[in-house]
């Protein structure tokens, strides 16, 4: 008899060995922003930050839901969704679940709603959202299919398709497997991080005894096979991997009868614990703390429906998960293998194409870019504008010009194979000097940036790691150049990273400049960065912790003293995300006061607008589309009625705590007409938008914008396409 499947203690069981407890790690920046007991503004206009993510993620999904969304591109947004909340929880919830574990309610958290409470809002709002994600998938086969694609189960298949799926299984698949059995004669094996895995029940006929195996899915396989045999002209049939291997398994095990197969998944926690060490100790310190990842505690188990429940117990008890921390998904497990499907070369069910155009004044790869920048500053919007014409070029003409003299860069995330690191490495070994301030603890990123600062170093780059208990987010760099008898220095400052590949997905600003005081405070930056500059002094530019907060804070102070006194009035800030509470009732304040505050915020932001009495003049909006939306733009009517004779500012910071007061951010202001005008532009395209914009509502969930009937523009095509639309039609102009 095989094991009963009722939901009980099974005396099939894993073997358990109590692993070792992480060490207790101090609460994240995110936890150490002072909070009031809940009154005023948190009790009245004050959103769940965690909550208010997952009502962002929400909004990834309907895009994914979203018919007018083209066919491969919803499979992309599926996968996307997955992608986040994978990350979300295993940053989030891994962190919350270690609050409530070790301070119960008694906590910062817990003045928001209590932690425990938190965590089971979030549980509920994700099993909803997770049934949504199956019901698209499920919605989305037949539509494939209408199209000549099938994402085929094994009963689907022929027994062409299937001799032809075995044969692969046999050449490609079964030589990267390593059964590893679950029982008490072999060690319990190591399961990685968004690992999927079958867990298989063995029956040895010989003595009746029942054995559980584990057989990880290989992640350097695709995850849909493709089959060939019996395919119709223009048809593409996958298999998943993991079906495959499913009924494959009697292979594995010969001998053996196959009793149960059950799917499950574990994310663990990737929060890590980094001291203040000196820079000698930081490489090894990180390196530690990286090894550590691997090993941190399982925050969650995804289980097929029909898990074996011996399986699912086992799970349990060897994790120390409660039922809570394990979800049964009526879909996929793992929706990030649809990446492959969505990439498939179906121009007709895919976004057009889209390739990033010369910026204007820059219109070749032999334009000398330092002459443009100095006939008057360079506003670049990416990925409209080229990032390779225009800063990547900034940097690699500097590492190859005659005249430069130095080099100076903050890295923050970079990527694989990145021609920043390569121009300053050349640059370093033609003599000029380079200086590169390295973020080690950027998350996900550290492995990469170690690699990058034992390169650099060994060409003979400075290679330094920021200020002590600060992360370097800011994005700005620097050339130093010798023109006749006197150096000039030309910046960059921008709201994106140095990343080629994400440049081409996300919509960031960045701002060429040789204006003498914003790179006199670049350079002074760079001394804050490098050296052991205590209080450096900033003329223009922006600089958290030490000015940013405050220049903002005095920034809306005036817009209310100018509504009060009858001068014009007016905010409007585009970010990732709103939460740093002082920045909110500052904002709250202005609205009472009768100033018109518009927020264009991508992700969550905690707050609310249109509640009576505190934030009636707050409109908060989301837009939603095939790039995402990355750029930090910052406008101030100061009193002017034309909005170009406003401030405004650019730079690396969201209104979050952790930006303002625990990172080292820049934001600088762009005085050229021409460079305010092509801000003032995006804002309010972003502003018009009724086809990708979301509207947050006072509750804190979010409607989406209906588009315009008839007519062009924004409200009808939505910011992504307009904006492409534009861009083309100005280089038509120029060329």
């Amino acid at each position: 008899m095989p094991p009963s499947n009722k939901k009980s203690r099974s005396s099939l069981s894993l073997t358990r060995t109590r692993p070792k407890r992480a060490r207790k790690r101090q609460m994240a920046d995110e936890f150490e922003q002072p909070l009031a007991p809940r009154e005023g503004l948190l009790a009245h206009a004050w959103i769940d930050r965690d909550l208010s993510w997952l009502e962002f993620n929400r909004r990834v999904l309907c895009e994914g839901l979203d018919e007018r969304t083209p066919l491969l591109e919803r499979l992309k947004f599926l996968a996307i969704f997955t992608s986040n909340l994978d990350e979300f929880y295993m940053k989030r919830v891994g962190l919350l679940r270690g609050v409530a574990k070790a301070k119960g309610d008694d906590d910062p958290v817990a003045r928001t709603g209590g932690t425990r409470e938190r965590l089971g809002r979030i549980r509920q709002t994700i099993l909803e959202l997770l049934t949504a994600q199956a019901h698209c998938y499920q919605a989305l086969l037949p539509k494939l299919a209408s199209h000549g694609i099938f994402l085929a189960t094994w009963e689907d298949l022929t027994e062409a398709q299937r001799d032809e799926a075995s044969q692969f299984f046999d050449r490609n698949v079964s030589p990267a497997l390593t059964p590893l059995g679950l029982d008490p004669a072999h060690p319990f094996p190591f399961m990685s991080s968004l690992s999927t895995n079958w867990g298989f029940i063995l029956r040895n006929p010989d003595t009746e005894e029942y054995v559980p195996v584990r057989v990880k899915i290989p992640t350097m396989l695709p995850s849909w096979i493709p089959l060939k045999a019996d395919a119709a002209p223009g048809e593409r049939r996958f298999l998943r991997l993991e079906d495959l291997i499913r009924h494959s398994g009697e292979k594995l095990f010969p001998g053996m009868e196959l009793v149960d197969a059950s799917l499950f998944r574990i994310l663990r926690n990737a929060e890590i614990e980094l001291g203040e060490e000196e820079e000698e100790s930081l490489r090894e310190a990180v390196t530690e703390a990286l090894r550590q990842r691997r090993f941190g505690s399982v925050v969650r188990v995804d289980l097929s429906p029909d898990t074996h429940p011996a399986l699912r117990q086992g799970l349990m008890e060897r994790f120390e998960l409660s039922e809570d921390d394990v979800y049964e998904l009526p879909g996929l497990l793992d929706y990030t293998g649809l990446f492959q499907i969505a990439g498939l070369d179906v121009p007709e069910l895919r976004d057009s194409h889209w390739s990033p155009l010369p910026p204007p004044r820059l219109p070749d790869e032999d334009t000398d870019i330092f002459a443009a920048i100095q006939a008057g500053d360079l506003l670049l919007h990416h990925p409209y504008d080229s990032f390779d014409l225009s800063v990547e070029n900034f940097i690699s003409d500097a590492a190859i010009d005659p005249q430069t003299v130095a080099i100076k860069m903050t890295v923050y995330r970079v990527g694989d194979d990145t021609p920043f690191v390569r121009s300053l490495i050349r640059a370093a070994e033609a003599g000029k000097q380079v200086a590169c301030a390295i973020e080690l603890k950027a998350r996900f990123d550290e492995a990469r940036n170690l690699l990058w600062a034992q390169e650099l170093q060994e060409a003979g780059a400075h290679v330094t790691y920021g200020v002590m208990g600060l992360k370097t987010h800011t994005k700005v760099a620097l050339v130093v150049r010798q023109e006749g008898h006197d150096l000039r220095c030309y910046a960059h400052v921008g709201t994106g990273n140095y990343h080629v590949k994400t440049a081409r997905l996300y919509t960031d600003v960045g701002l060429l400049t040789c204006d003498p005081v914003i790179t006199k405070d670049v350079v002074n930056l760079f001394h804050y960065l490098t050296g052991c500059s205590r209080t450096p002094q900033f003329e223009k530019l922006l600089v958290a912790p030490i000015n940013m907060r405050q220049r903002f804070l005095a920034c809306i102070e005036r817009e209310i003293e100018h509504h009060q006194a009858g001068r014009p009035a007016r905010i409007v800030a585009k970010m990732n995300q709103v939460e740093d509470l002082a920045m909110g009732r500052a904002l709250s304040a202005a609205s009472q006061a009768g100033v018109p505050v518009d927020l264009i915020v991508r992700g969550f932001c905690c707050l609310a607008p249109g509640v009576p009495g505190w934030t009636e003049n707050v409109r908060v909006r989301s837009v939603i589309g095939r790039f995402l939306e990355h750029s930090r733009i910052i406008h101030f009517a100061n009193g002017q009625e034309d909005p170009l004779a406003g401030e405004f500012f650019i730079g690396s910071a969201d209104w979050m705590f952790r930006n303002l007061s625990r990172r080292v951010e820049a934001a600088a202001p762009v005085e050229d007409r021409a460079a305010r005008e092509r801000l003032w532009e995006i804002l309010t395209i972003c502003l018009q938008d009724r086809r990708q914009a979301w509207l947050m509502q006072s509750d804190g969930s979010y409607i989406q914008a209906q588009p315009a009937e008839e007519g062009t523009g924004p409200a009808l095509m939505g910011t992504h396409v307009w904006l492409m639309d534009l861009t083309r039609r100005r280089a038509a102009i120029l060329s």
